[in-house]
């Protein structure tokens, strides 16, 4: 896997992003999904809705009114009519589920289906109630103009909506407010503001996809249906189970919102100063501000192994790949940073926790009857954090010297090897030295188990 990483900009002049997610806001991309669970259950696409011409907007960025009292300053209407094509599939999803929507409000004559009944009861618990708002007016009511307001839906991860959409409700136009307020009262710049919501609108986004999918398997296994079966029933399975998962939502967030204050502001400068030893100061990596092991685990010969099996199976052997990454990553103290395929980048705080995650993955691939052998390489050194992913010199040497590992073990550069060499937990073999595109010369190191038991893992 390529170790460069490429984000697009966050801020308020950003340009639009080239894919909206459908997730409309954290519990709202559980109404996406289950939309797509029953598209046969009654709602009729009424087509693409056009994007929006931002010229009209132009002349009115600002988040806060012009003048000094609380009037409120809202955009002229634009016209969107001549803004072309939708450049995504999901405008045309977008415009079912509003016509959807405004239709529930004042239902045809004739009875709904028990489907749609049980459709339109699950998105008012989510949604809080009714969509009965247009975004000019959730716009209006924040005392934003229609441009402010769409970076940060769009931030979110909000499909385009049009002026005569009827998509908002009352809980939208508060959750709205809410980050406007933290930018009006000084604790957020815009930016920040923009940055933040991104970050809640794709992680959540990303869980939620991930929460119905883990729904739909297990029903499909423990009920015995088919799949198509059982994201039909999701609509009616859900309601028993919303508020156990916002708690733990809610839960979840607060712990891991402790735990990165602590690693990430308290303990950073201790990191830093660790890191120094063995170095010279004119570093690539010496301007980034947090010392960290990096780490990457590869699976030998997982394109032709995904090749030969079903569907079924491939996705039990990537999900026992990410639950072993997963647990032994925690239990070593560190954090699992992303999957990608077959492939999974990791970060601990100190370069022997970075170590004994290394060993311990290594180990656990070989030793399973399932997963095929991985290849292991660890660097320590120094990273910077953005938008939830890694970057810098670090990150590359780590992914290069994995693609040099033999299969079944782990290599170390030298200048990690030097701050693990009077660790008797680890041995060290030097190797031949590598021509590395990027980095020239390097001098990889094997890492083995010396003494102690290593990670315990339950």
């Amino acid at each position: 896997m390529s170790a460069e990483n490429d984000h697009r900009d966050t801020g308020l002049l950003a340009d639009e992003p080239s894919h909206l997610s459908d997730a409309f806001v954290e519990t709202a991309s559980l109404e996406a999904a289950v939309l797509d669970a029953i598209a046969d259950g009654g709602v009729e696409d009424t087509g693409d809705v056009p994007e929006e011409d931002s010229s009209a907007d132009a002349n009115s960025e600002a988040w806060l009114p012009d003048s000094a009292d609380t009037d409120i300053t809202v955009e002229p209407e634009a016209d969107d009519s001549d803004a072309g094509g939708s450049t995504a599939a999901e405008p045309a999803a977008v415009g079912a589920t509003a016509a959807a929507a405004s239709t529930a409000v004042a239902p045809p004559t004739g009875s709904m289906s028990a489907e749609r009944i049980a459709l339109k009861a699950l998105e008012q618990r989510l949604l809080g109630g009714e969509r009965k708002l247009r975004r000019r007016e959730v716009a209006s009511g924040a005392g934003l103009s229609l441009l402010s307001a769409r970076k940060l839906w769009r931030a979110l991860g909000f499909p385009n909506i049009g002026d005569e959409d009827v998509a908002f409700t009352e809980r939208d136009q508060a959750a709205l407010n809410t980050i406007v307020d933290l930018v009006r009262a000084g604790k957020l710049t815009e930016e920040a503001a923009i940055s933040v919501t991104r970050a809640i609108g794709q992680m959540t986004d990303r869980m939620v996809v991930w929460q119905v999918e883990a729904l739909v398997e297990d029903m499909v296994h423990q009920q015995g249906v088919s799949d198509a079966v059982a994201r039909k029933r999701l609509v009616s399975e859900l309601p028993s189970l919303v508020d156990a998962l916002e708690e733990m939502l809610v839960y979840s967030w607060r712990r891991q919102l402790n735990a990165g204050v602590q690693r990430l502001a308290v303990r950073a400068e201790a990191g830093l100063a660790s890191s120094e030893e063995g170095r010279e100061g004119d570093e690539d990596d010496a301007p980034l501000p947090l010392a960290r092991a990096v780490g990457f685990a590869d699976l030998v010969s997982y394109t032709s192994l995904s090749r030969r099996m079903n569907e079924k199976t491939l996705a039990q052997l990537v999900q026992r790949f990410e639950n072993k990454c997963a647990e032994i990553i925690s239990v070593g103290g560190g954090r699992l940073v992303k999957t990608v395929g077959d492939e999974v980048l990791y970060i601990a705080e100190t370069p022997a926790a970075g170590a004994e995650i290394s060993l311990a993955l290594c180990q656990a691939f070989t030793e399973d009857e399932i997963l095929p052998e991985a290849r292991v390489a660890m660097v320590w050194g120094r990273i910077l954090s953005r938008l939830g992913d890694i970057y810098g010199p670090t990150v590359n040497l780590a992914a290069r010297l994995t693609a040099l590992a033999d299969p079944g073990t782990v290599l170390v550069d030298s200048m990690t090897a030097a701050a693990l060499e009077n660790d008797e937990r680890f041995v060290l073999l030097p190797r031949p030295a590598e021509d590395v595109r990027g980095f020239g010369e390097i001098h990889p190191v094997q890492l083995q188990r010396g003494s102690g038991r290593g990670l315990v893992l339950d």
